[in-house]
């Protein structure tokens, strides 16, 4: 978008024209006709998440040596100052908020000998801030056997009920023998509660007689409030796949309450059609959300 200017007076540009600890340590070699002041129209913005960018035409030869772009963070109340060289077409100012509406920015060109050309006022909006979720604390949800199932035991071992029995050499294993089903293969928790942000762990197969096969490679973490309809939250991938290696996820945020919950396993290690696993648990998640946009200045 094509910005708004305005010539400031000679009064309000002895005020912001100083940028004397950056100038001292920039080099300039060139001409020293008057300065060609920055034109509005030769000025773009765009509002970048918690950014702004500001985007220039390149000058005309021998129009400027450098420019100043001045500007009062309205958050800090911290008056900043930015050197460019001519060679220099954009400038992105970072940590901004959309809720503050315009900034203004005070665009003016200097020579060789440091005289400064008449200043521009350029007012650009930010995008809003991100917002930062962070984990303040994580509690174990103790599972119990009877909230167990799964679409594919084995019938010959490794009940699912060993994923909660505190035992790191038993293990749960899906169906091996014939006649095989197709993955996926999932541990289901029927939960009778209402959950929502979450982490999971669980503890690979431990015994070291045993292939590093069959070992989840792909999950996808789904919930449901009926046990029917599934929504997939997100996939994990790059799992571990070592004797008793142990695996903890990120939080996920759903956004919303589920009572029901799958740990869905669609590939495996050596691509078997079947896993297995020797511990599995549930966490409940507390998070912080810090909107920028929206919390107190202070």
């Amino acid at each position: 978008m094509k910005l708004k200017y305005i010539w400031i007076t000679t009064g309000l540009l002895a005020c912001i024209t100083g940028c004397d600890d950056k100038l001292e340590t920039y080099e300039t070699s060139g001409g020293a006709n008057a300065p060609t002041a920055i034109a509005s129209s030769s000025v773009d913005s765009e509002a970048l998440p918690g950014q702004i960018k500001l985007v220039w035409d390149a000058p005309a030869e021998n129009a400027y040596e450098y420019l100043q772009v001045k500007y009062r963070d309205p958050w800090t109340q911290e008056e900043i100052c930015e050197i460019a060289s001519k060679y220099t077409t954009e400038l992105t100012i970072d940590n901004t908020l959309a809720r503050f509406g315009d900034y203004s920015f005070y665009f003016q060109t200097f020579n060789v000998k440091k005289q400064g050309s008449e200043v521009t006022e350029i007012k650009a909006k930010s995008g809003a801030a991100p917002i930062t979720v962070q984990e303040k604390s994580r509690k174990e949800f103790a599972l119990s056997a009877s909230q167990l199932s799964t679409n594919a035991q084995e019938p010959s071992e490794g009940p699912i009920s060993n994923l909660v029995d505190g035992n790191v050499n038993n293990f749960f294993h899906t169906r091996w023998s014939s006649p095989q089903i197709d993955l996926p293969h999932y541990i289901q928790i029927d939960f009778k509660e209402a959950h929502e942000n979450f982490s999971v762990y669980y503890r690979t197969r431990g015994d070291d007689t045993w292939t590093t096969a069959a070992r989840p490679s792909s999950v996808e973490l789904q919930i449901s409030n009926d046990g029917e309809s599934w929504e997939t939250l997100t996939t994990l991938s790059g799992l571990p796949t070592g004797h008793g290696d142990e695996y903890t996820s990120e939080f996920v945020m759903p956004g919303k309450s589920f009572t029901y919950f799958r740990f869905n396993v669609i590939a495996t290690s050596s691509n078997t059609k079947y896993f297995n696993m020797a511990e599995f648990k549930f966490y409940d998640v507390e998070v912080e959300v810090y909107d920028p946009e929206t919390a107190p200045l202070d």
